[in-house]
């Protein structure tokens, strides 16, 4: 069998790294940070626009590449490489493809256009305060005008920057519906969380924000069904973008052992620093299959729950391995913010808050065999 991509799926990851590598760099990245405005460079966000990457995967009939989430995944991963401040995962995923699945043919019109030129970023307000996504804090009641939604939203990401938020509410009768919420809707409040990363988020209080029927995305009787099909798509394009960090995080290790010096030699030529990084290039290769698995039997339809949740656990685990294994072979560098191994360190460490630690996936998985 031949697992290798093809020659069109290269050449989208290599369009994406020649795009972030050349914008996204430790200066650029250094001065936005310190700029006290969201992590988040529009220039850039452009330049992936106008290279068609942002909207890869929103149908050619409204402006996209047309391809799938495995294409997707791939430009994801470079991002994860360079830690870009860019919302693709939140706009993509969390937004595009649930629309383009999902919306009827007036919204795909009204806002697919829009976000494959980079001028409307998407994003979802799936977190829960202490409860399950599926079951939402959020409450939805139906009335002459649409529906009116009373609530709290916990870790938004993007959401200062977002234009459009789908947001997971409950409709009444046990039912869950998912309404598109505009940034300035009356009644919507966004306050600025502080983050691991210092990635974009926000809490979102909905106090009366009125939704029109045409506002909704999908079947209201399903949107369960919607609920699921966005977290199993944002997770595993998680487990995407942490294949990235870590990848770059050796890398970075890589090079640094190879020129520091002690005793007269190069670190790297110590077994135990050559033992270490063995262990992190393991995982760092842990991490990616599993990722790619994941992604590769969503992109094609296939059931993913066990591949996702196996993909889960390596980004947790082997993701927090990796970038301990590189803080400890730099030693005190590694802690330098003038120096960007800090960046992948607290991107690693955010991804595994985010999408649970090793022993809540161990469990979980071990739910699934005994299932």
């Amino acid at each position: 069998m031949d697992f290798s991509f093809s020659e069109e799926q290269q050449e989208i990851a290599a369009l994406a790294r020649q795009i972030l590598s050349a914008k996204a760099t430790h200066e650029r990245m250094r001065a936005l940070e310190s700029s006290g405005e969201p992590r988040f460079d529009r220039e850039l966000w452009h330049d992936l626009a106008v290279a068609g990457l942002a909207g890869i995967a929103v149908p050619e009939s409204h402006g996209g590449g047309g391809l799938g989430f495995l294409e997707l995944s791939l430009i994801i991963e470079e991002v994860g490489r360079t830690a870009a401040p860019v919302p693709l995962l939140e706009s993509a995923v969390m937004g595009a493809l649930p629309i383009a699945a999902f919306a009827s043919d007036q919204q795909k019109r009204d806002i697919l256009p829009r976000v494959a030129a980079g001028d409307c970023i998407l994003t979802a307000a799936l977190v829960e305060a202490e409860r399950d996504p599926h079951d939402p804090a959020v409450k939805a009641k139906r009335g002459s005008g649409g529906w009116t939604l009373h609530g709290t939203k916990i870790c938004v990401p993007a959401g200062q920057i977002a234009d459009l938020i789908l947001v997971p509410a409950h409709a009444g009768a046990g039912g869950v519906a998912v309404f598109l919420v505009e940034r300035g809707a009356a009644g919507l409040h966004q306050e600025e969380l502080s983050t691991t990363s210092g990635q974009p988020e926000t809490r979102l209080v909905l106090d009366g924000v009125v939704v029109a029927d045409d506002r909704v995305l999908g079947d209201p009787a399903h949107g369960r069904t919607i609920v699921d099909w966005i977290v199993e798509r944002t997770t595993a394009a998680q487990c995407a973008l942490a294949a990235g960090v870590c990848a770059e995080a050796l890398r970075l290790t890589a090079e640094f052992t190879k020129t520091r010096e002690q005793f007269g030699v190069a670190i790297a030529t110590f077994q135990a620093v050559g033992h270490r990084a063995a262990d992190a290039y393991i995982d760092t290769e842990a991490v990616r299959l599993t990722a790619r698995q994941a992604c590769w039997r969503i992109a094609n339809e296939l059931p993913a729950a066990e591949e996702v949740a196996i993909a889960k656990f390596w980004a947790a685990w082997g993701g927090q391995r990796v970038v301990h294994a590189a803080q400890h072979l730099h030693g005190g560098i590694g802690v330098d913010k003038d120096y960007p191994l800090h960046r992948y360190f607290l991107y690693a460490k955010q991804l595994e808050l985010t999408l649970g630690g090793a022993t809540h996936q161990l469990l979980r998985l071990g739910k699934m065999i005994a299932a």
